[in-house]
């Protein structure tokens, strides 16, 4: 990750750049809260001179000046905080806008499934929303700072020695930023733990796994691996915790020995008045407290604000560096149409070739099928087509050019499709629909359009309002909807697009039976291939050969490898493997 100095430079330059006015007027107030409080021990001297020494003036002055510090002090104070309060409010929405849209912004969705970079995202995921009490924590720094200057300066016109005592205060500094440190080490190690004990808490407390969980009385199970997962993440931390409190049990009881040691030193000088005892005393005191307080405030700096900028940093690099040198704009039609040239895949973090050197050329127009069974590579076909992932050896051509040379932004948004895992937008229907082309997200004609592609209208009509319905029972007047119906509004979701170059299809009735499926697709195909204009390619994965056979071409994958292209007649003339699966599938339904 980056260096934390830097880090933190540049996560302060972000809330200024967000904030800059709030920002300027927080830091100021901070740092001048701290004048009239550093003060207190200067007039407490004053104070005890006058009262010993008969000085009516110094007794007045030192009066004044004790109401003016603290009046000052809480003045200045309930100013600071009511800033501070709107500047974090308004910056914490900027941050968390600014972490959703970098990851929204990478252009794979390596970072998704990638352990080590899952680690860092769930981290940097809880401290978003704790970065905005950073910048408040490096105003209080600045301001503690502030106190110890004027405090140790006090101390030194008494006698130089007693600066000194800023020494002693070395080992606490030093535990206090080493601690953190260590501590979230530890704890990054042992996030995969953490993930999933939040992950089995869900799985017991939540609604979507609670039948299941019900069924087959794995509360109790749950619960116990929940413990056991939480206790693999505490056991270190709570002995790391354990050690690194005894030091900066050791540091304080350095530093107590050293102020202990200046009282007496200054008590037993000849030339010493009250008043600087009571100075020292006081300013002593205080010395102390404002060394806990800067300590801490640099202990809290160093464990969560110098670690969540440094993550935030690297996102942002992260993010930088996955814009790829893209100097070809997306066609706007296609002519050759797409190929796969010895392309070679495998996923973040694993060797294992998930496709294996496929060359595969999908023509312009053409309505493309892609079977074979579970772990085939067919799933991963489609996510290398949409740009999801860089083929790990290999191109993608599209018309010729470098798929990897086409801007992402460009090529996405003339592509179209459902997926497997598709995602169930908690929105009005028409806006679950209508975010497959967000330009018209708000056209009705357009919406009802795609429902009726997706073969969707029955679905919206057992709605109580229809496209208006509120979705998701989570939300005031939301209604829960079936698996099969939320499938149906992802299809039509992708269906959104009126002339994408490639429309990908992968597995997106699942959940329909065969034969409303196959009537689906035959009605797509015809619609499709009277479409003569794009050039566009429909790339369909399904299980079921009934659907598939309508294809222009049926790409058969086995074992990470292209094994057979060709029709439905072809294949079934070559009496390979795609004939053998067909026959058996067919065989099943009589």
């Amino acid at each position: 990750m980056p260096p934390a100095l830097s880090s933190m430079w540049r996560l302060c330059k972000l809330g200024f750049r967000y904030e800059p006015r709030l920002m300027s007027i927080a830091f100021g107030l901070s740092v001048l809260a701290a004048l009239p409080d550093a003060l207190l021990a200067l007039w407490l001297k004053f104070l005890g001179d006058g009262v010993i020494g008969g000085n009516d003036r110094l007794i007045y002055v030192s009066l004044f000046g004790l109401a003016a510090s603290a009046c000052g002090t809480w003045f200045l104070r309930t100013i600071s905080t009511r800033v501070q309060r709107r500047f974090r409010d308004r910056v914490t929405i900027a941050l968390e806008s600014h972490v959703a849209r970098l990851q929204a912004s990478v252009v794979t969705v390596a970072h998704h499934e990638r352990p080590d970079y899952l680690d860092r995202l769930s981290v940097l995921r809880d401290q978003v929303f704790v970065l905005d009490h950073m910048y408040m924590s490096v105003f209080s720094t600045f301001g503690w700072i502030v106190r110890l200057t004027i405090t140790i300066g006090l101390l030194m016109s008494i006698n130089p020695l007693l600066a000194l005592l800023a020494l002693f205060a070395l080992p606490t500094v030093l535990t206090s930023s080493w601690r953190p440190a260590v501590e979230r080490q530890v704890e990054e190690r042992g996030a995969a733990s953490a993930r999933l004990a939040r992950h089995l808490f869900v799985l017991a407390t939540t609604a979507p796994p609670g039948k299941e969980v019900r069924v087959t009385g794995i509360a109790d199970r749950l619960v116990g691996l929940r413990r056991q997962a939480w206790e693999r993440w505490h056991r270190p931390m709570a002995a790391t915790r354990w050690v690194s409190a005894l030091w900066h049990s050791l540091g304080w009881a350095f530093f107590a020995a050293g102020y202990i040691g200046a009282i007496v030193y200054v008590s037993s000088s000849p030339t010493t008045t009250p008043g600087d005892v009571l100075l020292v005393l006081a300013a002593g005191a205080r010395l102390s407290a404002y060394i806990g307080a800067t300590v801490g405030e640099i202990g809290f700096l160093r464990g969560i604000w110098m670690d969540g900028s440094r993550r935030l940093a690297w996102l942002e690099d992260y993010a930088a560096a996955q814009v790829s040198a893209t100097d070809s704009p997306a066609p706007a039609t296609l002519t050759e149409g797409i190929r796969l040239d010895n392309i070679s895949f495998a996923y973040p973090g694993t060797d294992r070739l998930v496709l294996q050197k496929v060359t595969l050329s999908l023509p312009a127009g053409a309505i493309v099928a892609v079977v074979g069974e579970n772990g085939a590579g067919k799933s991963t076909l489609v996510k290398l087509l949409s740009k999801f992932y860089e083929p790990t050896s290999g191109r993608v051509l599209v018309d010729g050019v470098d798929l990897a040379r086409i801007h992402s932004d460009q090529w996405r948004s003339r592509l179209s499709g459902a997926y497997q895992d598709f995602y169930r937008f908690e929105l009005a229907a028409r806006h679950s629909v209508g975010v497959g082309d967000l330009p018209r997200l708000d056209s009705e004609p357009a919406v009802v359009t795609a429902v009726g592609r997706a073969g969707a209208e029955d679905v919206v009509t057992q709605l109580a309002s229809g496209l208006h319905t509120q979705l998701g029972p989570a939300w005031p007047h939301g209604v829960e909807v079936s698996f099969g119906q939320w499938q149906k509004l992802a299809l039509a979701r992708g269906f959104m697009r009126d002339e994408p170059l490639l429309l990908v299809l992968d597995e997106p009735t699942a959940a329909l039976d065969s034969e409303t499926e196959h009537a689906l697709f035959e009605r797509y195909a015809e619609g499709a291939r009277r479409d003569t204009g794009s050039g566009r390619i429909t790339v369909l994965v399904s299980h079921r050969f009934s659907t598939v056979r309508m294809a222009d071409l049926i790409v058969v994958l086995d074992g990470a490898r292209l094994v057979e292209v060709g029709s439905h007649d072809e294949l079934m003339a070559k009496g390979g493997q795609y004939a053998d699966l067909y026959t058996i599938q067919a065989a099943a339904y009589r």
